[in-house]
């Protein structure tokens, strides 16, 4: 689709490197019968702009769901691949 985007337009895009988390998807997969399964997080970006998955450990995964309950406003650095939790509630 990006045939029929300006090249300004492109180029804008892709110097965007901290986006907005507008929206998340969870999921566990079974790695295999009786075994520890694994965690995914899928975040939406700037309201589908972009999309990227994060694998944590199961541990992680528990520490990044009690962030997210926890604050206004989520974002992801497209670069470094880090997480930004914004306002924080710490009540």
């Amino acid at each position: 689709m990006s045939e029929n985007k300006p090249q300004g337009e492109l180029n804008t895009q892709a110097m965007i490197q901290v986006r907005r988390v507008t929206n998340i998807h969870a999921n566990w997969n079974e790695e295999g019968r009786g075994e520890p399964g694994k965690f995914s997080f899928q975040l939406v970006l700037d309201d589908g702009a972009e999309e990227y998955a994060i694998r944590p450990p199961a541990e992680d995964a528990e520490v990044i769901m009690e962030l997210i309950s926890k604050t206004d406003i989520l974002y992801f650095d497209t670069e470094r691949k880090v997480l930004i939790f914004s306002n924080l509630s710490l009540g």
